[in-house]
């Protein structure tokens, strides 16, 4: 019996070689970029310091402005009595209504706004009147005419002791006050909240039929 033997070559494993990818690289082309980006941040900064630059030079050039050309200059301010004529102090009613032309000369070149406002007539320390003024705008460099009346409480009058020897010469004195809170209002643009304080001495001659007042006012920023 023949006996046969097979022999079989062993198989031979081989591990293949692992390879890996790998990219270009060009060192000009990473420089131009971060050069780039450089660049990008550079101009962000420099347009941050021109737009800073440019809001503090308004802001300076505003103060200029404020403090120099349009540094608040005070009103003046005239009070005309009217129709003195047929103006009765003493009447048989409470009260002797007192028509009166108030002027306002703005020298600024602001425009003043004001609300509803009232001003007063006094004698002595005594309130005897108020003086309107209503809502009112006045123009920069301009002058206004206001037409107001007052009703003056003749009843305080009598009850002052003095009353009756200081008027038997035909003068009656009395004094105006007045705080007009508003805006000023230049170029447009800026807007800023201001009053005007107005105080006034003012004399009727009843006799005369004739009128004179003094006034002081001064605007406050």
């Amino acid at each position: 019996m023949r006996s046969q033997f097979f022999l079989s070559s062993p198989t031979l494993f081989f591990p293949q070689k692992q390879v890996f990818k790998s990219y270009p690289y060009y060192p000009e082309a990473m420089a131009t970029s971060d050069l780039k980006n450089h660049l990008l941040k550079r101009q962000r900064g420099l347009k941050i310091c021109l737009c800073v630059s440019s809001l503090l030079i308004i802001i300076v050039v505003i103060a200029i402005l404020i403090f120099t050309i349009f540094k608040p200059k005070n009103p003046a301010v005239f009070i005309h009595p009217l129709d003195l004529e047929h103006f009765q102090l003493l009447t048989d009613s409470s009260s002797a209504p007192l028509g009166m032309v108030i002027t306002v000369v703005n020298p600024n070149y602001a425009r003043f706004k004001h609300r509803n406002c009232s001003g007063y007539l006094k004698y002595g320390d005594k309130i005897i009147a108020e003086v309107p003024f209503g809502t009112r705008s006045y123009p920069a460099r301009s002058t206004t005419n206001l037409t107001t009346t007052a009703d003056i409480e003749t009843e305080k009058l009598i009850k002052d002791p003095k009353f009756w020897s200081k008027i038997e010469g035909g003068v009656f004195n009395m004094t105006a006050e007045a705080s007009l809170s508003g805006k000023v209002s230049m170029v447009k643009i800026i807007s800023l909240k201001a009053k005007i304080y107005i105080s006034c001495a003012i004399s009727l001659n009843l006799t005369a039929v004739h009128a004179t007042s003094t006034c002081i006012s001064k605007i406050k920023l």
